[in-house]
């Protein structure tokens, strides 16, 4: 009964829903792709993973998809006779993962209206379908379990923000969750939380985070100075990199980078908003500012002037936001000054760089408090805050070390997720 209902609401939620999608697509100069959200993806697409058993991995944006590029790896080594369908729901998303090598085609995830999914599992058969985090579809989830098709959650997690939402519409998501084959939550509190809100317990493990498992290193001078090369940054300069910054955060970041101006000349910036889209009203924030900067679509390789300090460096790319951590001296993570929930710590520590981060971490609690209890970061309230954490950290070079090599020891003691992980999904391959 709960099905039918859902469907018959479904229904009246169709044409908000394509007007929304419609919209939110145009105004981020995006294709709206209908045609692979409603199930149709043509047979020459399909022709890439034909006559192979097929993997599919969904990841609804940019960080669940960089969370599961480790598993992505695994699963190509152990399975080189599988095709690895990875799946998105936003652009973004998709920009990211269609780079990954691993995967051999890369879709757009289908609405949850009945005849999308249905056609979608029709055309596409796969032998599994892996979902990052928590994307808990009804009718998806059914009909793949009506296929025989298992569906396995992986690195699934329930923050505290959300915890008391899911609950309160427990009664809607019991009915999904009972149909995952397994579900591995990244802690034992999302454990707890999942089965709280319907799951199966006996389906339920602690697989740890995948986050864990990115690739992590220390970054020598001669790649750091290299890479500030590619940017036309010279290589004396003290680099604060501004990572996945959100709105209302700009203008923070902006404040704490022109108190520090008069004290140092040889500081500067690298802005990256979350959304690229964004990059024309950070644009004006910078001019008001009265700061010089240029966009990274700007920069045209060796011949490009050099930046000075002061300068600002606005970046209107996807993608890069790895090799931007690994050339700065300190990083502040975005999301965390204003009320978003965060982003992920772990993408700093993993270069040896220092993390900055605002009291905003609830999407991340858990690596917030690992990053402090490892003094892999700082923490701080706001601007003025943000501030002093940059001058604590340039002002003393051995402290920055010391944050940095804590992040990388950080990465290499809390690892082992994928292992774990594919020890379940290699039950159902």
């Amino acid at each position: 009964m709960f099905f039918v209902i859902y469907n018959i609401i479904s229904l009246f939620l169709f044409l908000p829903v394509c007007i929304y999608h419609l919209y939110r697509s145009l105004s981020r100069g995006r294709p709206p792709a209908f045609g692979e959200r409603f199930g149709f993806i043509p047979c020459e697409v399909l022709g890439k993973i034909k006559q192979r058993p097929v993997i599919w991995l969904h990841a609804v944006s940019v960080g669940e998809s960089i969370a599961a590029r480790p598993l992505l790896k695994a699963l190509r080594a152990r399975y080189p006779g599988h095709a690895i369908l990875v799946s998105n729901t936003t652009e973004t998303g998709r920009s990211i993962a269609a780079a990954f090598p691993e995967k051999d085609l890369c879709i757009y995830f289908p609405f949850d209206f009945l005849p999308a999914v249905r056609r979608a599992l029709e055309r596409i058969r796969p032998e599994v379908i892996i979902i990052m985090e928590t994307e808990i579809w009804p009718n998806f989830t059914r009909e793949a379990s009506r296929r025989q098709i298992p569906v396995i959650l992986a690195n699934g997690r329930i923050s505290d923000r959300s915890f008391n939402r899911y609950l309160r519409f427990s009664w809607f998501f019991s009915h999904a969750l009972q149909l995952f084959s397994n579900l591995c939550m990244q802690t034992e509190t999302d454990r707890q939380r999942i089965i709280a809100i319907g799951a199966p317990s006996e389906r339920v493990l602690n697989g740890g985070n995948l986050k864990y498992d990115i690739p992590f290193r220390q970054v020598a001078e001669e790649e750091k100075t290299d890479l500030r090369r590619q940017y036309a940054i010279p290589a004396d300069l003290t680099v604060i990199c501004a990572g996945s910054t959100h709105p209302g955060e700009e203008e923070l970041v902006l404040a704490a980078f022109r108190e520090l101006l008069p004290e140092r000349d040889d500081l500067f910036l690298v802005l990256v908003p979350r959304h690229p889209e964004r990059a024309n009203a950070v644009a004006l924030l910078l001019e008001r500012s009265g700061l010089m900067y240029r966009r990274r679509t700007a920069l045209n390789g060796l011949s490009t002037r050099l930046f000075h300090g002061g300068e600002v460096l606005l970046v209107d790319t996807i993608g890069e936001l790895m090799g931007l951590y690994a050339l700065a001296d300190m990083v502040f993570v975005g999301g965390s000054l204003v009320a978003t929930g965060g982003h992920n710590l772990l993408e700093p520590a993993s270069v040896g760089v220092p993390a900055l981060f605002g009291p905003h971490m609830n999407n991340f609690c858990e690596i917030a408090a690992l990053v402090l209890q490892y003094r892999a970061g700082l923490q701080v309230d706001d601007a003025v805050g943000l501030a002093q954490a940059c001058r604590t950290i340039i002002a003393d070079t051995a402290l920055r070390s010391t944050l940095g090599q804590n992040g990388l020891r950080m990465m290499r003691e809390n690892g082992g997720a994928t292992e774990r992980h594919l020890e379940i999904i290699a039950g159902y391959l």
